[in-house]
């Protein structure tokens, strides 16, 4: 029996994950019988009760697996980390506030055993916001255009990855994640889903702007090389621009020293443009300075801080992952 593991990220979803479960657990009786399930609930340090709703859920269906982080690690990381712990012959990603629809899953297992090694499902439609919705069009529209790799619009990581495809994501060892840009950089046979985003069923989403701005950096400075581009061209441009300025004020004065005023106003205007480009390639620079930094450190996706009903082959063969992994970066220092 082939076995399809399900990964859901949670943070504040104490309304949501008992709903979920039973939801899924609906599919597999209803749709499919002759799979088995692994259900890894992965908690990016919840304040509210999620923890312990899915303690109890672990309690009573032994299906069921927990990871609980030690501080939030973000909302890349932890699911790509859970994705990574999966033992299943495919793992579906999906959100737990049902923004991801469930009756999605028996689709991509159907185009799974079509022979697709991933199967995702891309947004035509949303009940959410339509600024929002607007806003994201707008953003994926500019990453596909500046990335040097095509990049799936309204893609959020939900769908269904083969455990080849996993093996390879284990094998990357990237400390900064971004499974959008990955899925359409390695090129598995892929097809894609439509679906319609339903609203959040219960709760309150943790995206903010904070959170949009960090998603949306990672995949300009991951993919895309146009930012340093457009600093060297435009800052050479100006550097040109403000010579050429500099030399016909200088021949001006020369010629017309008692006719010609140079004021302050141009050299103050002049100033503030050349001096705010600056900063805002400077700013932007250090972003992809900050991407770098993330990967040369090397620290962990996550640090766990407690697991539920996991098997002790499970945690040891984790733990030997670890040490080798360790190993590996000692005999790299030597």
């Amino acid at each position: 029996m082939k076995t399809i593991s399900i990964i859901v990220p949670c943070y504040n979803e104490e309304e949501n994950v008992e709903a979920l479960h039973q939801a899924i657990l609906g599919v597999f009786q209803s749709d499919l019988k002759e799979y088995g399930y692994e259900l890894i609930f992965i908690d990016n340090d919840s304040s509210d009760r999620t923890r312990d709703i899915i303690r109890d859920i672990c309690k009573k269906d032994q299906g069921v697996k927990g990871i609980f982080n030690a501080r939030n690690f973000g909302q890349f990381n932890s699911p790509y980390y859970a994705m990574l712990q999966s033992s299943g012959d495919c793992t579906v990603l999906m959100a737990a506030d049902f923004q991801d629809p469930v009756d999605m899953i028996p689709r991509y297992v159907k185009e799974w055993e079509n022979g697709y090694k991933i199967v995702i499902g891309i947004k035509k439609s949303s009940k959410e916001s339509k600024i929002m919705y607007w806003l994201r069009t707008c953003y994926y529209k500019i990453i596909k255009k500046l990335s040097d790799v095509e990049q799936i619009e309204h893609f959020t990581g939900f769908g269904l990855y083969d455990k080849k495809f996993i093996t390879v994501l284990k094998e990357l060892d990237d400390p900064t994640p971004f499974l959008r840009g990955i899925v359409a950089e390695l090129g598995f046979k892929r097809k894609e889903i439509p679906y319609e985003q339903p609203k959040r069923r219960a709760g309150i989403t943790s995206n903010n702007f904070y959170r949009l701005y960090d998603a949306a950096m990672l995949s300009v400075t991951s993919y895309t090389k146009v930012g340093l581009r457009l600093a060297t061209i435009i800052g050479s441009i100006f550097s040109f621009a403000s010579m050429l300025v500099a030399l016909i004020y200088l021949v001006l004065k020369l010629l017309y020293w008692d006719r010609f005023p140079a004021g302050m106003a141009p050299v103050l205007i002049g100033m503030c443009f050349l001096g705010s480009v600056q900063i805002f390639f400077i700013g932007l620079v250090g972003e992809y300075i900050l991407s770098i930094n993330a990967r040369i450190m090397k620290r962990p996706l996550v640090i766990e801080e407690e697991r539920v009903n996991f098997t002790c082959g499970e945690v040891e063969e984790r733990e030997n992952v670890l040490l080798a992994a360790a190993s590996m970066e000692d005999g790299n220092e030597i």
